[in-house]
């Protein structure tokens, strides 16, 4: 999806420019004012990398904790380490494959979690910054016609800060 975000400084000019834009002709469903009042940025998941990362977590947590449970298992089969004395043969593999599990569950917690956080959402975090600060976004959703056309029309207004973002 295409993304043309503006920063505005106040509520009254992001009302402004999105009623400039409506007269533009460019759809309704396409335009979204972010800030104070308004959409949160935790409605844009592209904008929150937080919640990108608890994405990230389940879908490698999907993989990881089955892959440990065997990995555990099999390096307590391999080695006959007999760590659990008290447990007996099957079920020292056994909690061996837990605890893998275990280390699994922790791998897509940490690593599945921050790494949104290092990927292209990290360019995302000033916009949160300026919503903190009272700032608005004007989010212009669609192709590059329609981004082009509101982009003239945002110039008028002097925003802090326009940019185009393709979000996969």
């Amino acid at each position: 999806m295409n993304y043309l975000i503006a920063v505005l400084s106040d509520r009254i000019e992001a009302e402004e420019a999105y009623t400039a834009l409506e007269k533009a002709q460019i759809p309704l469903n396409q335009l979204s004012i972010v800030g104070r009042g308004y959409k949160s940025a935790s409605d844009f998941n592209f904008i929150d990398p937080s919640i990108e990362g608890r994405k990230n977590s389940f879908r490698m947590a999907y993989w990881l904790i089955p892959f440990g449970f065997f990995g555990g298992f099999t390096f307590d089969a391999i080695t006959t380490i007999d760590t659990f004395g008290w447990a007996g043969e099957p079920f020292n593999h056994i909690i061996g494959g837990i605890l893998g599990a275990i280390g699994g569950a922790m791998g897509s917690f940490f690593v599945g979690g921050s790494a949104s956080l290092m990927e292209n959402n990290g360019e995302m975090t000033p916009f949160l910054n300026r919503l903190k600060a009272g700032k608005y976004l004007l989010i212009v959703q669609g192709n590059d016609n329609i981004k082009n056309r509101a982009q003239e029309i945002l110039k008028g207004f002097n925003p802090e800060n326009i940019q185009s973002y393709q979000v996969v």
